[in-house]
């Protein structure tokens, strides 16, 4: 079977926390069904499930343009006029360009591995050590996201590309290589949902021709159901991701480093012992 709106429900409030906060939303869309024990059907899994939960990201999109509306308004303003929000916006450009490449290049290798439990809890426990210690070897933050360079913006956007890789977090990749470039934190955390943004809107956008495809009945619908509850998750991540780096200078990445290392641990095991 494909899932019903109680999963769809479930699902969709574990990806609004989960794209935001530095924990791997794609992760935990692999292993919630695990854990939980649902017996989705493997070929929805292979063929429709990425589509699927990448749908529920556009909810995630609509929360991240309402939150951060008066940057967006300010940059989309610099396109017509002179504005200091000219240099943000083309520091988005550049930071969102490797992930657009990476993904492209690499879509098919991505797909097949993303149902994969082994996988994704190996590399959420990778992404608990990235955290760690991208925030232990960070550089004093003083900058503000205008001071970037644009080579340093483009580093900060291949760190964002491991989120194509199941258990990596986009926000903890690209916050962290944030830290290294010498953002202040609450800065990092700024670029990193900018970001974000035409990021997943981009790949939502892609995968609505492939629900469309696939003639699956009503999958369209719980995909629109998941988005707004999403959605309203999402809002409230990202409030919370928010006041936790203006206020957290030291160790904010910690406590989502173990969680990671925890959890992925927890998990590799048991799918060891029992398959």
């Amino acid at each position: 079977m494909y899932v019903n709106i109680f999963q769809t429900i479930v699902l969709a409030i574990v990806q609004g926390i989960s794209e935001l906060f530095p924990i791997s939303s794609v992760a935990h869309s692999v292993i919630t069904p695990y854990v939980l024990g649902w017996k989705l059907d493997p070929t929805f899994l292979k063929q429709n499930f990425l589509s699927f939960v990448v749908m529920m990201h556009l909810g995630t999109t609509v929360a991240l343009l309402f939150y951060f509306r008066k940057d967006w308004c300010e940059i989309i303003k610099s396109i017509f006029e002179r504005h200091q929000s000219k240099k943000t916006l083309l520091l988005i450009i550049v930071g969102s360009l490797p992930a657009a490449i990476i993904g492209g290049i690499f879509e098919k290798s991505i797909t097949n591995v993303f149902s994969d439990v082994t996988v994704a809890s190996v590399f959420l426990i990778c992404n608990g050590f990235l955290l760690y210690f991208g925030e232990k070897l960070r550089v004093k933050g003083t900058k503000n996201i205008e001071d970037l360079t644009f080579v340093q913006a483009g580093v900060i956007g291949i760190f964002q590309s491991l989120a194509l890789i199941p258990g990596f977090s986009r926000s903890g990749s690209s916050i962290t290589a944030g830290f290294w470039m010498g953002l202040k934190h609450e800065e990092s955390t700024k670029l990193s949902m900018l970001l974000a943004t035409p990021a997943i809107a981009g790949a939502g956008l892609l995968e609505v021709p492939k629900l469309l495809k696939a003639h699956t009945p009503g999958l369209l619908q719980l995909s629109l159901l998941g988005g707004v509850v999403a959605g309203v998750f999402a809002f409230l991540s990202v409030y919370l991701m928010m006041k936790w780096f203006k206020r957290k200078e030291i160790h904010a990445m910690t406590p989502f480093a173990i969680y990671c290392a925890v959890v992925g641990t927890a998990v590799l095991g048991s799918s060891i012992l029992f398959h």
